[in-house]
């Protein structure tokens, strides 16, 4: 498996990549890619099917100035930024007899970062509701897919040393939530991992054997991406 390790200029270019990668690999290039960056800027990043007007404070938003983006995957709106480490996978789905349904896929990549991140923290970590992990069930990463014919791309982040109060001013409560939630707020059900970005990255990488660097970054697909997409409100602000 390749590995790139590139964060862009902005949030919005940054989710484009990710969708990027996986129109490269649907374009018969015949690779797999486990992809790390880190936006130094507050972002929400709404689910591919949710209403922004539900899942955000839009007003507070724009008053801080913060970018409200439409990601290409399912699952919950969630607010990025400063000590949130984001990946994404794609792998190619007839590589691996786990990846044949949405529900299978999430339960082996789950599980597969579950045993990873236990074993190089010590720490008692457990997957929750359907994509989370969770630590004294805390959630401290989430996670979403979008399949196509040939490959999936699965995404997540995980809360390293994130400012959770700030969620609480930019996200509304979820209009669903997994029952483990039990309709907590977002500072009684979050936390944060407490170990440095490096470590994960590492262990990620040992967990997928991504030893080779990517060489080709499909920079115009990433481009068609913003001007289709993460660069036009009728995208991000849609529904």
């Amino acid at each position: 498996m390749k590995y790139l390790d590139l964060t862009l200029p902005t949030p919005a270019q940054n989710l484009a990549c990710d969708e990027a990668l996986i129109d490269f690999c649907e374009a018969d290039n015949d690779v797999e890619i486990l992809r790390f960056w880190q936006s130094s800027q507050y972002f929400v990043a709404v689910g591919y099917a949710n209403r922004v007007a539900a899942e955000v404070n839009l007003e507070e938003c724009r008053r801080r100035q913060i970018p409200v983006l439409r990601r290409c995957t399912g699952g919950g709106t969630v607010l990025q930024g400063p000590g949130c480490l984001n990946y994404a996978l794609v792998l190619r789905i007839e590589s691996r007899n786990s990846l044949q349904s949405i529900t299978a896929t999430n339960c082996y990549i789950m599980k597969r970062h579950q045993e990873t991140l236990q074993k190089v923290t010590g720490l008692a970590i457990s997957v929750q509701g359907f994509t989370d992990l969770a630590i004294g069930g805390l959630k401290f990463s989430g996670n979403a897919q979008r399949r196509k014919r040939d490959y999936v791309l699965f995404h997540g982040s995980f809360l390293l040393d994130f400012d959770i109060a700030l969620v609480e001013k930019l996200l509304r409560m979820p209009s669903k939530q997994p029952a483990y939630r039990a309709n907590r707020s977002h500072a009684d059900f979050l936390t944060n991992l407490s170990v440095p970005a490096a470590m994960v990255k590492q262990a990620l990488q040992r967990c997928w054997n991504a030893n080779e660097p990517l060489a080709e970054v499909p920079w115009n697909g990433i481009d068609r991406l913003m001007n289709e997409k993460y660069g036009r409100d009728a995208w991000n602000l849609k529904h």
